[in-house]
């Protein structure tokens, strides 16, 4: 591919702003962008045109059906496929109306609602979302569409995210006139986000039930050689890696998806592709178009993509870190420091907004990044822990320190980095190192969330971030409207809220307990951080803002529980189906073959107690096995019979069935270790982790 195929591709598939200047006239493109600027809705006649030119396109790319595709609570994506090809008499005419363009009627009650729609109430209706670009994949028009049902509540993570970004601005609009800035209308929250994953070998991923069932493996002891050399972390790219990297960045652009940068992670067989920052709501469709892309690509390499947060015990699991920032209609980035931060008052602002909102709202934060998969990767190997702290850096904090106790605020100086080699130009230093343990880091003009699990919607944590920003920019404009000075609420915020920040080991067990001392929260698991969607002040904040009803809020408790609890129920029957059907009997064969062995060095005379050890050994840990499927298959009989609070049964399928599983896995990794490998029944970790 030469230089312009390259640039010329970039986007062929997406019908982008661009392409729609092209195709429709000036008056209907003009009309389309005072609707999107002023927030109203599309005319009829707009919709037609649109509609018919977006058809035109799309046909002469290869499509012959449109769906609108969108984000149910199953936190994948969804879509039905309708042709645009009518019958009419004898012949066929393409049809595709601003009506079918801008609503769909799919059936709601198929999808997850937490009790807002009873199973015979079905109706349900997707509305084009007309800030994210429609584009052709497989022969169909893909529509981004919101999801709500018959009586308005929303279905989806895209509703939800949308309303939070205006909340954000209808905040700042009242902010930032009163920190001297002019011509502000709006604001949008820009993110990228970086997507790790693993690739392992297909004829492998084919003989283990439990990645195929759940995406990660239920049992499996470590390899002789892990990550401990680090090694993999940005090392050269096996072949076949290197081409399926290749084939996905060419399909990431033909979508319009900036995809930048590719690497080996730290882990074995863990892989990362990054992409350029783009407002919150494209990138999010990016994201999902792009763990679907990389599944797909994978399958014609001979591999399969694993987007597991912990597909491997032992190793790094995979996250989903979240750079955001928030920008002014006007292109100024509100977390950009500047040359002279200390006197940057809407970045001081915007930070002391930011501080107060994640100190106050941490449990928010940390339920918008809870999942049964992401509780395995939480704490250890590179992951945040689960206690939500943020990281500002030595120059921010000196900052931070000066405002809360009166000082002079001094300006930062850039300091330049000396590599002390005399051909190696010196260069500036950023203001702030960067903290691979902290959930929620400055890393220069973002805030990087790490928490985000590899496998979620980033819709959920950005909808947050969003809301609880705007919740105190409204708490700081209030203040400075009731008198007080802008550097005075900056310095109360501030003071009130900076037990959030800390710029240490977030591993450590120190911090653990200087957290507990901090009074700050350490949810360690999904179950118990799903409990702040029952507070009232954060029912009543997000209720205020128009993010969330509190009926939506509720139906999100319902349904965030209810998938916990099915995830392990699935998890768990796995388990216990491989233990029995698989491995016992492998491993009571391989006893057999040890103990006939023993029997036979016996009968010649040799001394045989070496065997003996080894048959006890091994006897000893079956029988173990043996009673711990059967207290599996109790613990999860007793889960799925009760009938009560739903979270009182998330609580058993935790203590009860959870613990068991994990139990029961390190009997059987120990087992592993003691079985001949000719009897093991599925690829090891030694296959799946260096098997490409």
């Amino acid at each position: 591919m030469d230089m312009n195929e390259l640039l010329e591709g970039y986007g062929c598939l997406t019908f982008s702003d661009d392409v729609m200047r092209e195709r429709i006239p000036k008056s209907t493109y003009k009309s389309f962008h005072e609707a999107l600027d002023k927030g109203e809705s599309l005319s009829k006649e707009t919709a037609t045109v649109i509609a018919n030119a977006m058809k035109i396109w799309a046909v002469e790319h290869g499509a012959t059906h449109f769906t609108h595709w969108f984000t149910p609570m199953t936190g994948l994506t969804a879509e039905k496929h309708d042709a645009f090809l009518e019958p009419d008499g004898n012949k066929a005419v393409l049809e595709f109306s601003g009506k079918t363009l801008r609503k769909g009627e799919p059936d709601a009650s198929s999808f997850p609602s937490g009790g807002l729609r009873a199973t015979f109430e079905a109706r349900g209706y997707t509305a084009w979302d007309c800030t994210s670009p429609a584009f052709v994949k497989d022969g169909s028009l893909y529509i981004p569409t919101l999801f709500c049902s018959y009586t308005g509540e929303a279905l989806d993570k895209k509703t939800p995210l949308l309303k939070s970004v205006d909340a954000l601005t209808r905040a700042s609009c009242r902010l930032l006139p009163l920190l001297g800035m002019e011509g502000i209308t709006s604001v949008s929250a820009s993110v990228g986000s970086e997507q790790e994953y693993f690739l392992v070998a297909d004829e492998f991923y084919q003989k283990r039930m439990d990645l195929k069932l759940t995406g990660r493996t239920l049992f499996g002891a470590m390899a002789p050689k892990g990550q401990e050399l680090e090694d993999h972390y940005f090392g050269s790219l096996k072949r076949k890696v290197s081409a399926f990297m290749k084939d996905l960045d060419n399909e990431l652009w033909k979508y319009g998806i900036p995809s930048k940068t590719k690497h080996n992670e730290v882990a074995p067989a863990q892989h990362e592709v990054a992409c350029v920052y783009r407002k919150v709501n494209m990138t999010t469709d990016n994201n999902h178009l792009l763990m679907q892309l990389m599944q797909d690509i994978a399958k014609k390499h001979g591999l399969r993509c694993l987007l597991h947060e912990k597909p491997f015990e032992g190793v790094n699991g995979s996250g989903k870190h979240n750079n955001w920032s928030v920008v002014t209609n006007t292109g100024i980035n509100l977390f950009n420091p500047g040359k002279n931060p200390a006197k940057n008052l809407p970045f001081l602002a915007a930070l002391a907004c930011t501080v107060k909102a994640v100190d106050e709202y941490a449990d928010l934060l940390r339920m918008s990044i809870a999942s049964a998969g992401n509780d395995h990767r939480l704490g250890a190997n590179e992951a945040p822990p689960a206690i939500i702290s943020m990281f500002l850096g030595e120059e921010l904090d000196k900052i931070v320190e000066a405002i809360v106790e009166g000082k002079e605020l001094e300006d930062i100086d850039a300091t330049r980095f000396q590599t002390g080699v005399s051909v190696v130009p010196d260069f500036s230093k950023d203001n702030t190192d960067r903290n691979r343990t902290s959930p929620f880091a400055f890393t220069g003009n973002k805030f990087e969330f790490r928490a985000v699990g590899s496998a979620q919607s980033i819709a959920g944590p950005n909808t947050i971030l969003n809301s609880i920003l705007a919740a105190e920019m409204e708490e700081m404009a209030k203040a400075i409207e009731s008198g007080k000075k802008p550097i005075e609420v900056i310095k109360e915020f501030l003071a009130e809220h900076k037990r959030i920040i800390f710029n240490g080991d977030g591993y450590s067990f120190e911090w653990e307990e200087e957290a507990q001392r901090r009074g700050l929260a350490n949810n360690k698991n999904t179950v118990d951080a799903m409990k702040c969607l029952q507070a009232e002040k954060n029912l009543e904040m997000l209720d205020r803002l128009g993010v969330y009803s509190r009926v939506e809020l509720a139906s999100r408790y319902e349904i965030l529980l209810d998938n916990y609890n099915k995830t392990i129920q699935v998890e768990a029957l796995t388990a216990a189906k491989m233990a029995r059907s698989e491995i016992y009997p492998a491993s009571v064969a391989y006893l057999k073959n040890i103990t006939e062995t023993a029997l036979k060095v016996k009968e010649s005379g040799i001394d045989h107690t070496f065997l003996l050890d080894d048959v006890q050994v091994l006897s000893d840990l079956l029988t173990k096995m043996k009673s711990q499927m059967e207290q599996l298959d109790n613990e999860i009989v007793g889960a799925q019979a009760f009938d009560g609070d739903i979270m009182e049964q998330s609580i058993m399928w935790r203590d009860g069935v959870f613990a068991t599983m994990n139990k029961l896995r390190e009997t059987v990794d120990t087992i592993e270790t003691k079985v001949d490998e000719k009897y093991w029944p599925m690829p090891t970790y030694l296959d799946l982790l260096f098997g490409i």
